[in-house]
């Protein structure tokens, strides 16, 4: 028996104005799949590579990767989600109020994990998570975080911190304060970054590792100059002292390790969200008709922390 619910949808790879708010068909979940009312959907800067095309796939499309929500119906294999279970999960089209979602992409949320909190988690949580326990960082460690005060970056201070590092975060002057709240060391990015961390007191200019969330050659060459050896002298076996979500012939040619998904990275940024451990700063809340203008404004790239649709 299908249900009919909103979804945003585009016909042509374009701009955020090629968004539709229309009506869709949604049937009964089949073998392994949940069917989820959506309550928030996590907008993300992939959101708008998209639309634009860089990733192909088929017309019309859907947008998003990530939504929190109640499951309203499973399939007949499915033992260990029930109707009514408040969700988590990740996956493609998530921008609609009904979703089909695999099984196995789907996670409880405990009743302390707001559902903007968890829509959060798998794309940028899991993101700096993975990033992070790559570079197998641990106590005593100094991480500098290149873009520190975005979605992925506030993310990423809070589980390098979790993991018993310091942190430097580099980000405009504004947002000095909001990652200080979070526990990082701020410094300015741009020109003179490498004299800003060489002048840290208290053992803060030791950087061990580094992670990339911008990818521009400037980071790139500051990564470079800061770690020295440490970044081209690692065994194979070894973990990268620097590590990228922003891949580019640069970064590869400088030794610097391209992001790998950590597996069960979304379980363990669940278990910190419950803890209390991670918190992600809401921006902007749009409703889903709006989702137009969710993608633009996080496409500008000057959004600090995560932008959210809402799901009536």
């Amino acid at each position: 028996m299908s249900t009919t619910a909103t979804v945003v949808t585009y016909d042509a790879f374009g701009e955020p104005d090629v968004l539709r708010v229309t009506t869709e068909d949604v049937g009964d979940p089949g073998s392994g799949q949940v069917r989820v009312a959506n309550r928030v959907v996590g907008v993300n800067p992939a959101d708008a590579k998209r639309l634009a095309g860089a990733f192909g796939g088929r017309l019309p499309g859907v947008l998003g990767f990530e939504a929190a929500g109640i499951v309203d119906a499973v399939g007949p294999d499915v033992a260990d989600l029930a109707p009514g279970d408040a969700v988590v999960w990740h996956g493609t089209g998530a921008q609609r109020a009904l979703s089909l979602v695999r099984a196995d992409h789907v996670r409880r949320v405990p009743e302390t994990v707001a559902p903007d909190q968890a829509a959060v988690l798998p794309v940028a949580a899991a993101t700096a998570f993975s990033a992070l326990v790559q570079a197998d960082v641990r106590e005593g460690d100094v991480v500098l975080l290149h873009g520190a005060s975005g979605g992925v970056g506030s993310a990423a201070v809070q589980v390098a911190r979790a993991l018993g590092a310091r942190v430097v975060g580099t980000a405009s002057p504004a947002n000095h304060d909001y990652l200080r709240g979070l526990g990082a060391t701020p410094v300015a990015h741009g020109p003179g970054l490498v004299e800003a961390v060489r002048a840290l007191p208290d053992g803060l200019d030791r950087v061990s590792v580094v992670v990339d969330l911008v990818g521009t050659p400037e980071t790139v060459a500051a990564t470079a100059e800061l770690l020295g050896d440490r970044l081209t002298a690692v065994a194979p076996d070894d973990p990268p002292a620097a590590v990228t979500i922003v891949s580019t012939d640069a970064s590869r040619a400088a030794g610097i390790a391209d992001k790998v998904d950590a597996k069960g990275a979304l379980d363990e940024v669940v278990a910190l969200a419950e803890d209390g451990r991670l918190r992600t700063e809401i921006a902007r809340r749009f409703p889903l008709a709006e989702a137009a203008e969710a993608v633009r404004l996080v496409a500008s790239g000057h959004v600090r922390g995560k932008v959210v649709l809402d799901v009536p």
